[in-house]
């Protein structure tokens, strides 16, 4: 059941936004990060590398297209709680099934709608913000206290917390929403292990259509149990949190790079490369959030207009062993990076999302290359 009575957003500074519930009833502590896609929600909702965090969406009206299950990113929701200037109640799409404010409630996601999100996103421009929402609890004081009390999500492991249980193999490519015509696949394959820090399901459909036999793996799956399957080059993906606080998998990681098998990462798997080899990360002061970013690779100095969501970025600056190949117009933040000597590189953006523009998905392709010049012996 929907909630509909009062809502109250409260941030760790005092900073009041009272609104109404439009999701589930129920009480929610955060990270506040905002998106700037116009759609998507939905991927967005069952996007693990938002653990531990309430995001705000920047465009004021949310859930036209409504949901359906096509669209969803995992095996549930993952965000802390949900924030819109004015949320949809009667979708207009032939895909939809269901509204988004009954699909939030329906999978326990706190939200609130009628607040000035223009003024929360300035306010979270400013650094970063911790914040409260509730249904239940409507005292200021109260949830002011709580808040504040509690430690945010610098040095903790939140990839663990979303990885896979055990082991399973993934053949779905993209959804044909055209039924007529019909997609050919590379007859040729290449087996790859893909580490679950936080998985997307279309990056699994992306690499699949790319040619590749994909077996996904929980977080702290072991170089044993990795060289066991035989691959012939491994995959990182996106997750949440602090990357340096997913210190267990540093060691299985350089040790399959030094094997010279092929690797590519994507956003936290990324970041975790970076620690890998020598860099470090930070935590930016309001991230990477949403659907039109401009990057552009170093190489051949085209831009691309990429998806992004991530609240730290590598320093890999004065680091010896990696080469930066992607940098963020923007901010200059570092956004791709290749080893100078081993089959490795990775971005921090998303080209699986495609919001709108293609420009990305050429990166499936260059792993693809990578693990053909690279046979495993």
């Amino acid at each position: 059941m929907v909630e509909s009575g009062p809502a109250l957003l409260v941030l760790d500074d005092g900073l009041v936004f009272r609104g109404r519930a439009c999701g589930a009833a129920g009480e929610r502590i955060g990270e506040l990060v905002f998106n700037t896609a116009m759609s998507g929600y939905q991927e967005i909702a069952t996007d693990p590398s938002y653990r531990g965090q309430i995001v705000l969406m920047t465009y004021p009206h949310i859930g036209n297209y409504g949901t359906n299950p096509e669209d969803e990113e995992s095996r549930g929701t993952f965000l802390e709680a949900f924030v819109v200037r004015d949320m949809c109640r009667q979708p207009s799409s032939y895909r939809s099934r269901e509204s988004l404010p009954e699909y939030l409630a329906r999978n326990g996601v706190v939200a609130i709608e009628g607040i000035d999100t223009r003024l929360l996103t300035r306010r979270i421009r400013d650094g970063l913000v911790k914040g409260i929402l509730s249904t239940t609890d409507l005292n200021e004081k109260s949830l002011l206290e709580k808040v504040r009390r509690w430690q945010g999500l610098d040095g903790v492991d939140l990839a663990s917390t979303v990885s896979c249980e055990k082991r399973y193999d993934w053949t779905e490519g993209y959804i044909n929403l055209s039924p007529g015509e019909e997609r050919r696949r590379p007859a040729r394959r290449h087996k790859i292990v893909a580490f679950d820090f936080g998985i997307k399901r279309n990056i699994l459909r992306g690499l699949v259509e790319t040619g590749f036999d994909v077996t996904v793996v929980p977080a702290r799956t072991s170089e044993t149990d990795v060289l066991a399957c035989r691959p012939d080059g491994v995959f990182l993906s996106n997750g949440p949190g602090d990357p340096a606080a997913v210190t267990s998998v540093f060691p299985t990681i350089r040790a399959i790079a030094k094997r010279r098998i092929p690797i590519f990462g994507i956003c936290l798997g990324h970041q975790i490369l970076g620690h890998v080899f020598g860099a470090s990360t930070r935590k930016m002061p309001f991230g990477h959030h949403g659907a039109n970013h401009p990057v552009q690779d170093l190489e051949t100095k085209k831009i691309e207009i990429t998806s992004q969501n991530h609240s730290y970025e590598v320093v890999a600056d004065r680091c010896a062993e990696l080469q930066v190949t992607h940098r963020n117009l923007n901010d200059n933040s570092i956004e791709g990076m290749r080893h100078r000597e081993l089959p490795v590189f990775s971005v921090q953006y998303h080209p699986e999302a495609s919001p709108g523009p293609q420009d990305s998905q050429y990166l499936f392709g260059r792993f693809l290359e990578l693990v053909e010049a690279n046979p495993v012996s």
